[in-house]
């Protein structure tokens, strides 16, 4: 039986993937047009989407599509689809879960001890020849001992902190419940955890549950020479606030990989030379995105074929 798909958004891999398989699984891909409204003629044989996790679903695109049965994130976070609004109409939406974890724990350890070891500013020092100018560099911060704090232990959490349990002094760590089994110190209060740590890590989806959760308290918390490791969601961290916060030396320093309003990256933070940053790349190399891939397609397959969805987003 065909099907007739909704690409909006995604990357590279996936949609030459996508675009690849479709014809021999008797489907059509379908792009939005210019207002991101499917074309007028498929709008009715269209019966999912697939969707970048950085591309918003919202009930103007639901209610275009009057036949929808699914929609398939390719992401782990979902918080850009009106979840509410699916599940009135029944529409089934899927996210592609654990495939990344690796690779999202590796970014969150690398972006760690660059920032703590000030990694991209002593490549610069080099290339610019301000080494045999100049002399050594300020000295930057050692990574081991230190006291390392996480801001959610899902999946990714737990592979973080196993990352960083050789050579951590502590571990901790604060979700709104303890974690069974977690060997961690669980920290009930956000702004507790900050104080008691020199880095903090966040790694909890986006959404208005989370939105600002890291404010100008926790960073003050943190302190002048605490560390800020974001690869969550930008809106999870108030962006002006660490950007006060990073320009008066009341932060040592940030690694981000996410930011408030992307592509777009404030000035400021591409101006300190205390920061890390990176374009949202955590789950991006080819082993990962083709796993996502892969996964999203056999969402859209199972749904297809009248049987549960490999990973729906939870209840």
């Amino acid at each position: 039986m065909s099907h007739d798909i909704l690409a909006i958004g995604l990357p590279g891999l996936a949609d030459d993937l996508l675009t690849r398989r479709a014809p021999s699984l008797g489907w059509t891909v379908h792009r939005p047009g210019p207002d991101g409204l499917p074309p007028p003629q498929a709008a009715e044989r269209i019966t999912a989407i697939a969707a970048a996790g950085s591309s918003p679903v919202d009930a103007r695109l639901m209610d275009a599509l009057p036949n929808l049965k699914i929609i398939s994130v390719h992401a782990v976070g979902y918080d850009l689809v009106d979840l509410a609004h699916a599940r009135s109409r029944g529409i089934v939406v899927t996210h592609t879960p654990d495939v990344l974890n690796d690779d999202v724990a590796d970014m969150a350890l690398l972006l760690t001890l660059a920032t703590l070891r000030r990694l991209p500013a002593m490549d610069a020092y080099v290339r610019a020849g301000r080494w045999a100018e100049d002399g050594p560099p300020p000295l930057s911060r050692t990574a081991s001992g230190l006291r390392y704090g996480l801001l959610g232990l899902g999946r990714i959490g737990q592979a973080i902190a196993s990352r960083l349990a050789p050579f951590a002094g502590k571990i901790a760590y604060h979700t709104r419940n303890p974690v069974a089994g977690a060997p961690w110190r669980h920290e009930p209060r956000l702004v507790d955890l900050a104080a008691s740590v020199d880095v903090l890590i966040v790694i909890v989806p986006g959404g208005d549950a989370t939105r600002g959760l890291v404010s100008a308290e926790v960073l003050e918390a943190l302190g002048p020479t605490g560390v800020l490791i974001n690869v969550a969601r930008g809106e999870v961290v108030d962006q002006a606030a660490l950007i006060e916060a990073l320009t008066h030396g009341r932060l040592g320093g940030a690694g981000l990989d996410v930011f408030a309003d992307e592509p777009s990256v404030p000035q400021a933070l591409s101006d300190s030379d205390r920061c890390v940053l990176a374009p949202h790349v955590a789950s991006a190399t080819v082993e990962t995105r083709t796993a996502m891939a892969e996964r999203m397609i056999a969402n859209l397959q199972a749904v297809f074929a009248g049987k549960p969805p490999v990973s729906p987003v939870p209840e």
